[in-house]
């Protein structure tokens, strides 16, 4: 396309992003609002939720698909009833679905679609919403979200990129073409991501929010430096020492976190590697119940609205004898089920 002056017109996606991106603002009120002190800022997910999680914030969920994301936090701010939340949705799966179903979601920025990876059958939520007109959606790639929240931790307004131009993610995103000033090559320019809160599960974390990751990080890291709030959610509070006798494990340092909730299986009924496998048939009997409105109902009523807290939760959809043998399978010493046996109910 060119305008009048017979020169090529730079392109634009067709939706604005919703993550807030001026660096020097998000710096002064790091300023302002953060210390390097170290308090212990052990507290209750009720307590997280209620103080970081605003109606309207805008949150990056840690972890990736159904792998180490903090469900105790979900649980909370679905219990809560939390609305008209932003999320980055790196990838939508369990996490973001539950979210999506309690009804706390206006707009999503979404690199995956609506599925369950590897399962036979996606949830009706997603879909459903889109089409009432109730979830406005914005589309970026998996690296987008990556480089974008890099972007935002260097203190960056956008970083550029060699792909997405003349796609369909471009023209539904945030994302514009600019030309290099050195070779006068057009890039792609994804706006920087700076969320209002991260939400983060990890294997370890000690008072004052040092936070240890085992396996993959993805982008937590450059996550907690982006966002203005942090909540850790972590299967084990530890003591300082285990940092400080190895600084390497340092995945997440305590001055980026606001707030540490020790959460036995946090990620449940989703996977934390090396210590619980999926809990297929929970899964299995959420997603078809996003098919009928008053089954989906029940459902959360069940295990949100009508439970007392996280452990409450975990009884009531698992109990302690299928908590263990999660445990197991995780740990090679007893094989999962079946997915047939699973799905074909």
């Amino acid at each position: 396309m060119k305008n009048m002056n017979g020169q090529n017109e730079l392109r634009a996606g067709q939706i604005p992003s919703w993550g807030k991106c001026d660096p020097d603002e998000f710096r002064a009120w790091i300023q302002e609002n953060k210390s390097l002190l170290k308090v212990d800022k052990r507290t209750t997910m009720e307590k997280a939720v209620s103080q970081h999680v605003e109606d309207g914030s805008y949150v990056k969920l840690g972890g990736f698909g159904q792998v180490r994301t903090s469900m105790s936090a979900i649980y909370e701010i679905v219990r809560q009833k939390k609305k008209n939340l932003v999320l980055a949705g790196h990838t939508t799966s369990h996490d973001v679905d539950v979210l999506l179903s309690g009804g706390c979601v206006a707009k999503i920025e979404v690199a995956y679609s609506f599925g369950h990876e590897f399962r036979p059958l996606r949830s009706a939520t997603g879909p459903r919403l889109i089409k009432e007109g109730k979830l406005k959606v914005s589309e970026w790639s998996n690296a987008s979200f990556a480089w974008r929240l890099k972007a935002a931790a260097m203190g960056l307004s956008f970083i550029p990129a060699r792909f997405m131009l003349n796609t369909d993610t471009f023209n539904y995103s945030g994302a514009k073409e600019i030309v290099c000033p050195f070779t006068h090559k057009k890039y792609c320019a994804l706006p920087a991501l700076y969320p209002d809160v991260a939400i983060i599960h990890v294997n370890k974390c000690d008072k004052y929010g040092n936070a240890f990751i085992k396996g993959m990080v993805i982008v937590d890291d450059d996550a907690a430096m982006a966002s203005r709030r942090v909540i850790i959610s972590a299967e084990e509070i530890v003591d300082e020492e285990f940092f400080l006798s190895d600084p390497d494990k340092t995945v997440i340092p305590y001055y980026y976190v606001d707030a540490v909730v020790e959460s036995r299986m946090g990620s449940y009924p989703c996977e934390m590697p090396g210590l619980y496998w999926f809990d297929e048939s929970f899964i299995a009997d959420y997603i078809k119940s996003t098919y009928d409105l008053a089954k989906l109902e029940e459902h959360l009523a069940r295990y949100y609205y009508e439970t007392s807290g996280w452990e409450d939760y975990l009884q009531k959809a698992a109990g302690a004898k299928k908590l263990a043998q999660l445990k197991k399978i995780a740990q090679h010493k007893e094989k999962p089920p079946l997915a047939k046996d699973i799905w074909n109910k």
